[in-house]
């Protein structure tokens, strides 16, 4: 465990990040968010948090604070699950907005929002994965401390994907011939998730460790959707299967 007890010193950074990532979505119109938003915002939050103060007890030999504030954590574990998987109908709502209304689009089109949805899917799925081998592995201080910190990279993508994805609107504009706003943003958010788990990882020598390939597939595995998303066929079995 000796290996991990700088680990919460380098989540802070993750943290940091995240919330950079969010901000002006989030704080840009504070006001018009839902109540949903709120609460899934403060919960993820809430799990950065936790990702930094465990580990920290960790390092300063608080076991026993450690296992009681574990407990709170698989409360914050699952209500991220749940509140993730309610809220995938907004992405239909968006895709058929954009659908009926595509000019207060901009350069958005209907597959996109299914693409997002569809990837926080396979990263919801891959959450809740490490979350169980965290449980699993609870025994083996260096295995569980690990796929704990493998959620903060599995996480990340709707927060830093859309803090990237405001900035190149905010240089390219907010128009119809901008389409390149819906993918590039999103091919260098990839990117750049995937070199922070690696570097991560080989900082604290878990290059070839599991959780270390299930943050690196999950994040690459959004790429491939895009093509699923496009399909007119798969749209429209999203809209039958999830009531909006």
């Amino acid at each position: 465990m000796e290996k991990l007890r700088p680990l919460w010193i380098w989540m802070i950074a993750v943290m940091a990040i995240m919330q950079l990532g969010i901000a002006m979505d989030y704080w840009g119109d504070f006001t018009s968010n839902t109540w949903a938003v709120h609460i899934h915002y403060w919960n993820a939050t809430a799990w950065y948090a936790f990702l930094i103060l465990q580990p920290r007890f960790v390092a300063k030999g608080k076991i026993a604070a450690h296992r009681t504030w574990g407990l709170f954590g698989l409360l914050l574990a699952g209500a991220m699950i749940l509140l993730s998987v309610s809220q995938l109908f907004r992405d239909i709502v968006f895709a058929n907005s954009v659908r009926d209304n595509p000019q207060d689009w901009g350069p958005f089109e209907p597959w996109f929002f299914f693409w997002i949805m569809q990837s926080e899917m396979l990263l919801i799925t891959a959450f809740a994965v490490a979350v169980g081998m965290a449980i699993v592995t609870r025994k083996s201080p260096e295995d569980h401390g690990w796929w704990m910190a493998s959620t903060a990279f599995i996480l990340i993508m709707p927060a830093l994907g859309r803090g990237m994805q405001n900035v190149w609107i905010m240089a390219y504009g907010f128009v119809p011939e901008n389409k390149a706003a819906m993918d590039v943003p999103l091919y260098l958010c990839q990117a750049i998730i995937i070199a922070m788990t690696l570097l991560f990882a080989w900082r604290f020598g878990k290059l070839r460790h599991p959780a270390t390939v299930l943050a690196v597939v999950a994040n690459a595995g959004m790429i491939l959707l895009k093509p699923v998303a496009q399909s007119l066929a798969m749209q429209e079995f999203w809209r039958g299967f999830i009531p909006h």
